[in-house]
């Protein structure tokens, strides 16, 4: 299975709560379904577990959470395609994504 960020970005990201003081974190990663409405922007990630990341998510509803990079590498969307890696996004304040959302 290929790993949605790979490891040098990783360790890039800060840790987690490592922004929790910041007023307007930055975004480092963006994953999307591509066959789907969902987007998972990556603010922090946990360098102890190497799974769960802090983000903004927007599906159904656009909000700031917990989701886990294992459980996202799992998921197909209703063409059956795998969530991606955008590779041209650079990394944006989340004020910033919030005006594009």
């Amino acid at each position: 299975m290929m790993k949605l960020i790979p490891e040098h970005i990783l360790q890039n990201i800060p840790n987690l709560y490592e922004t929790e003081d910041i007023k307007d974190p930055i975004c480092q990663v963006k994953l999307f379904t591509p066959d789907a409405n969902w987007t998972w922007y990556v603010i922090e990630y946990s360098k102890e577990n190497k799974d769960i990341c802090y983000g903004l998510v927007k599906g159904l509803e656009t909000e700031l959470g917990y989701f886990s990079l294992k459980e996202l590498e799992k998921i197909k969307g209703s063409f059956g395609l795998p969530i991606e890696r955008d590779f041209s996004f650079k990394p944006i304040k989340l004020s910033k994504v919030k005006e594009k959302l």
